[in-house]
């Protein structure tokens, strides 16, 4: 296992410093950081913009490897270099890498263990009411953009909130400014505000898993070895819990790295729909901006969580099987 581990940090690694390349190039070719300057009013001088472009490593008139070698320079050494409004980008990561975390974290455990649990409960009832129910769900699901339904979210918390009188859903921002109270206050407040991303990040994994899960469970609720419990005495469902969900697990476990990347973009409008001061809503405010060193940051936070979410999923797919753990 431990060999594993190794070669898949080896590759993760490798994987990693190529994306920093190309994240980079791409960001610095396609974003335009003069013209964010250029558009302010009145617009100052050429060689002010200049100048302010030199000091914040983003000059578009120097060559993008004597860029991309500075900036390199600099990052080994800890220093994302400055935003484009002249900030630190590590101080602004530090305090947005927090709440997409949280809420990400949040919402991918939930969705993936409920996900998973529906697939398998579908699977044992198959052709049942509540088998098609929950694949007309999962595919009405599938076929609804994100930022479509953090909107209906939304609006139907505002539709709550005007039927009630009050604000009974939370629907915007992470924390209620000025709030009182010790820290059992302050969690309760920050569920409350947590609660609608959460399951707009959760639900669209509950379609996935529920889909993938269903379907490797049919695979082995056939198998013979499931057949010979079920000889012995075991229930069904004892059978399938015992023998048939650890072999069904295997696809769902390799999927997860690919779903993980689908989650994030997800989190990105999730974000910027419920106001959350998190990585998703600074992306969408520095490709505004053309802010590139800002943007490379995030990037390079979305490509370690993905890589992050394969490495788990690969050790996660060595132990349920050991043939993967053979050299």
């Amino acid at each position: 296992m431990l060999s594993l581990i190794l070669r898949r940090l080896v590759h993760c690694t490798i994987l990693f410093l190529s994306s920093v390349v190309l994240t980079y190039a791409l960001a610095s070719t396609a974003l335009d950081p003069r013209a964010y300057f250029e558009g302010q009013q009145p617009p100052p001088p050429s060689r002010v913009v200049d100048d302010e472009l030199a000091r914040l490593g983003m000059d578009d008139r120097a060559p993008l490897p004597e860029r991309f070698a500075h900036w390199a320079d600099r990052a080994v050494h800890g220093d994302l270099g400055r935003t484009i409004d002249g900030e630190s980008v590590d101080a602004e990561f530090g305090r947005r890498v927090g709440v997409s975390v949280r809420l990400l974290l949040v919402g991918t455990v939930a969705g993936t263990a409920v996900g998973v649990l529906a697939g398998v409960w579908a699977a044992v009832r198959r052709g049942g009411l509540g088998d098609r129910a929950l694949t007309v769900f999962s595919f009405a699901v599938l076929c609804v953009p994100t930022f479509v339904l953090a909107l209906l979210l939304k609006t139907g918390a505002l539709a709550v909130n005007r039927a009630a009188g009050s604000t009974v859903i939370l629907y915007t921002g992470e924390h209620t400014p000025a709030l009182q109270g010790g820290w059992l206050a302050q969690l309760r407040d920050t569920a409350a505000h947590l609660l609608l991303p959460a399951i707009c990040v959760a639900v669209p994994a509950i379609a996935s898993y529920s889909r993938y899960q269903r379907a490797a469970t049919l695979d082995v609720l056939g198998a013979d070895h499931l057949r010979t419990a079920q000889a012995k005495g075991l229930t069904p469902g004892r059978a399938l819990l015992r023998h048939g969900l650890r072999i069904s697990l295997v696809p769902v476990s390799v999927f997860f790295s690919f779903g993980m990347l689908t989650l994030f973009t997800g989190a990105v409008f999730t974000e910027e729909v419920f106001g959350w001061p998190g990585m998703g809503s600074w992306l969408v405010d520095s490709v505004q901006k053309g802010d590139i060193n800002s943007v490379v940051a995030i990037d390079l936070f979305a490509a370690a969580v993905v890589l992050l979410a394969g490495l788990l999923a690969d050790v996660v797919h060595a132990l349920l099987d050991p043939r993967v753990r053979q050299p």
